[in-house]
């Protein structure tokens, strides 16, 4: 039980790096946070119009959700430890000790995990929000659209255990973190994808 803690506090360490404020710091930008949605992620990066600096913030948040799976995977911890550090990392992301426990959305360590998880359930979730996001040029509803689709693939590949589990609390949280994406959907405010900061 203490070397599951240990494998769950590493893995949210790992989700905790603020890849889009290491970034934007690296790139000369602002602070994500104080611009656009305040949101420490990759859509908002891309508000500055660096494309470059979004790319390598997507990456870098996709990249440790998988990492810590990755990691955990490598030590043969156990089918157990491997899951829950996915939903560790993702938890980091959230709630980052880094940043005073004031994160980002999830939406793309969302998909580093599932790739950890299971590829098909991440190409699933991620040509959900290509799609979606293609047609409504919304960030935002494409995640919420693909956060939904997740846990259907999880639930068809693995039916009911500790993998879907995982992925319908992602799911939840991760609609949760966009609520007032969806208010500002609703009210016709919501920003497009691509659309610099003021």
């Amino acid at each position: 039980m203490e070397t599951l803690a240990l494998y769950l506090v590493l893995a949210y360490l790992i989700g905790s790096l603020p890849f889009a404020v290491i970034v934007s710091k690296a790139c000369g930008l602002a602070d994500p946070r104080s611009f656009g949605s305040g949101n420490p992620g990759a859509t908002n990066v891309l508000r500055t119009g660096n494309k470059a600096a979004a790319a390598l913030t997507l990456l870098g948040d996709a990249a440790k959700g998988w990492f810590a799976i990755w990691l955990v995977a490598k030590v043969d911890a156990g089918e157990t430890a491997v899951i829950l550090s996915g939903l560790a990392a993702f938890l980091g992301h959230l709630f980052p000790v880094f940043l005073r426990f004031r994160g980002g959305k999830g939406v793309a360590t969302a998909l580093g995990v599932l790739i950890g998880l299971d590829g098909w359930i991440a190409l699933i979730a991620a040509l959900t929000w290509l799609a979606t996001a293609i047609v409504t040029r919304y960030s935002s509803l494409a995640a919420i659209v693909a956060a939904c689709a997740a846990p259907v693939a999880a639930l068809a590949n693995h039916g009911i255990g500790a993998t879907s589990g995982v992925v319908i609390v992602m799911c939840l949280l991760l609609i949760w973190r966009h609520k007032a994406n969806i208010q500002r959907l609703l009210a016709g405010t919501e920003g497009r994808i691509g659309k610099k900061k003021a």
